[in-house]
Parts: C-alpha cells; structure tokens; sequence
C-alpha cells in the first residue's frame, strides 16, 4: 500500500474522533430499540422454523413483521423473500396503492431509473400510465421541498399518492433527512389528511434516530439487502405502515382474498431476524466508512457529498471526480479489495432500467447487496462514485485504501 495513502487515513482518523463517536451513540441507541423489539414479541428459536407451498401459519413469518412494524415505528409490516428487490417492493407498494384516474405525485424529483419503466416515464404495457394512473413530479427547490408548488398542486387537484425518495440515486441532490422529512408531512397533512404519503426509505434505515413512519407517513418500504438485512438476510424487502395499506400491498403481492396469510419462508426466518439484529452495528460501520471516505478524499481535493461531519440521511457518500478515468479506476480499486471476485476488472457497461453505461464494484456475498462495500455510477458529467454500505470498518477501510491508491499511483 502507498505510504502516502497509509499516512492519509491515519491522519483522517485521528482527526474523526468525535464524528464517529457520535455514530457509536446513534448504534447503542437503535441496538436498544431492535433488541427491545425482539424481546417484546418473545423471540424464540420456534420463529427460526420454516414453511413450504403455500406457507400457511409461519409463526416466524408473522413474528418477524411484529418485529419490524415496531422496530421502524409502525402500525403493521409486510417482509417477505418474495420480494425480489427493493424496487419490485416500491411497484408492488405503488400498484397496490393506485387505482385508474389515480394520480401519482413525486415531491423529491425522478425517482430512480428502475422506476422509469414502472411509473410509464419510459413506456411500458405493463407500467402504470398503461392502466390509466397519472403522473406529476415536483423537483426539489434548494435541496429542500418546493412547499409553494407542493401546496398550490394539492389545493387545485386530487392526489392520491405522494412519492418522497429519501436517498438521492444517481442524482446531484442532497438525500433528504429527517427533519425535512417530518416537515413536510405535517405540511402535506394540513391541506389534504387523506393524501397517502409514500417513503421509499431505501439505504436510510437506522441512519438517524427517527423513522418516515414514526413521523406521520403512511407507508415506508426498503430492501434487505440494504441497512435492514445487515448483510445476512440474502433476499427480500419490506413494506411497513398503516394496516389498512398494507393489507392492500399484501393482496398485490400474492392474491386478493389470500393476501398475506400466504407466502412460505423456505428457510430464510433465522437469516431475517439475525441480519436485522446485526443491522445497527452494520449500518454503524458502513456509516464510519462513508466519513472516512468523504474526509481523505476532501484532503486530496476532490468535491465529496456530504462533508465528513455533515448530516447523514443515507449511507450512501458521493465523490465529484469529473473525469471518466478516476471514476473507473477508483470503482477498479474498490473491486480488488472485495472478498468476492476480487479478480473482476469493472468496466462500464449498459444495465438494465439505466439510461447511462453504468461502471460497478460489487465484490460483495449476497449480489447486488448494497449494504455491503460497493461503489457504482453513470458514466455521464461530473462522473460520481456513490458508495456505499462495509459490512465492517475495518474492511471498509482497507477497501477505501486500495481504491485511493488505485487513483495516485
């Protein structure tokens, strides 16, 4: 390893004492919290059991979403492997949801690429438009809501559904964070209290203390193989919220009349259960990782977001490199250093659901798992690495090392 990069992060270290105290006390508080909810709802080694076909009475399955309704201060849960990923839990939530003349309304700009096909922005005979439910979108004003346009939008039509993306994707903005979370739902629920309002809450998870849930929205969902699955659970996703709503996923998700009393576990409970009670720690470091990367990164001069010690809603930290080769040869750097496939050679590529060659570094035990260290991006100006997730610091550090010593040598 180049000296210059040892002394770099050695230095950075030392000067993060106390942001990564701060996240020692953000993980003591969400461990409490998670082990208050598995003692709460007496988990026993019987919810580890499994159910095949049609998956009738899973005392773990129904535990498990007990489980994770109180851990993200919700009414009810649906978390189930059938869940392919989080965007196929957000389009079963939108579908289940949403009814022909409904209106759909994004507040935080585009959602991801992967919704593209699925809203109708990109056509598709199977996306929403394709059933008659509209679309609008409101961009952000300032890294913040447009509250002016949001306000005028309720009072001049009917929404049914409002669409907050807390994390930023691969866009420019600033991934919103809980206090502009709350802020506008109090807002959104003094003009219109029967709006349903939507989180996609994906990569933010035990990042901050309080939950969109917890909060006044009405539906939440993200991925385990995100924060959540704290890099065990090898599958699936969760939708939490009112239970009335999430009766409705349910019925989308398997079938009217069957809804959620369906749906075997195959095995997977112990893996659910156990990657969630890890998911504090896990977040912890991955969080440690991102503030690590941001601070010696901003020290050789890069643009970075967020700053070291600024505000975290996600863990996901972007570096601005504006230039296509650094871009490739960081994500290179991060491949090399993954315990999986640490031989593959990244190179951008197409990829399904993105209009842009996408370069990708995923060395990771569950594919495509996030959570654990991997970076990615769209080969288009200014050329962003988002990063994200270590399953430890340690590795996360180690990882970050070989990457930056990929772009100085």
């Amino acid at each position: 390893m180049n000296k210059k990069v040892v002394e770099l992060v050695e230095k950075a270290e030392l000067e993060l004492k106390d942001e990564f105290k701060k996240i020692d006390e953000l993980c003591l508080y969400n461990s409490e919290k998670v082990l208050k909810a598995f003692v709460d709802n007496h988990i026993s080694e019987n919810h580890f059991n499994s159910t095949t076909g049609y998956g009738y009475n899973d005392l773990g399955r129904d535990t498990i979403e007990k489980v994770f309704a109180e851990v993200l201060d919700a009414e009810d849960a649906l978390v189930r492997s059938q869940f392919i990923s989080g965007s196929h839990a957000l389009t079963v939530c939108l579908f289940g949801l949403l009814r022909p003349n409904d209106t759909l309304l994004s507040i935080s700009g585009k959602p991801y690429d992967t919704l593209d096909e699925v809203i109708g922005i990109r056509d598709n005979d199977s996306s929403l438009a394709a059933f008659g439910i509209k679309y609008k979108q409101i961009d952000l004003k300032d890294n913040d809501f447009d509250y002016e346009l949001i306000e005028k939008t309720l009072k001049s039509e009917k929404i049914k559904v409002i669409e907050i993306q807390r994390s930023k994707g691969y866009s420019t903005r600033k991934s919103l964070t809980m206090d502009k979370i709350e802020k506008v739902v109090k807002f959104i629920k003094n003009i219109d209290k029967k709006v349903i309002i939507m989180v996609d809450n994906c990569y933010c998870e035990l990042v901050e203390k309080n939950t969109p849930t917890g909060v006044g929205a009405d539906i939440m969902v993200g991925s385990l193989i995100k924060n959540l699955g704290g890099g065990i659970a090898p599958n699936g996703a969760y939708i939490v919220g009112r239970h009335d709503l999430i009766e409705l996923c349910a019925e989308r998700l398997t079938l009217p009349g069957e809804g959620r009393e369906v749906g075997p576990t195959l095995g997977i409970n112990k893996s659910i259960l156990q990657g969630l009670f890890m998911a504090p720690s896990v977040v912890g470091s991955a969080l440690k990782t991102a503030i690590l990367t941001s601070k010696v990164m901003e020290d050789l001069g890069y643009k970075v977001e967020p700053k070291y010690n600024g505000t975290r809603a996600d863990i996901v930290q972007n570096i601005i490199f504006e230039d296509p080769e650094l871009l490739v040869k960081y994500t290179q750097g991060i491949q090399a250093y993954s315990p999986i496939d640490s031989d593959a050679m990244p190179i951008p590529a197409p990829m399904p659901g993105y209009d842009d060659d996408v370069i990708m570094a995923s060395g990771a035990f569950t594919q495509g798992s996030s959570i654990e260290l991997s970076c990615d991006g769209p080969m288009r100006p200014p050329y962003i690495a988002y990063q994200q997730g270590s399953l430890t610091y340690e590795y996360g550090k180690l990882g970050v090392m070989k990457a930056i010593n990929n772009i100085i040598k």
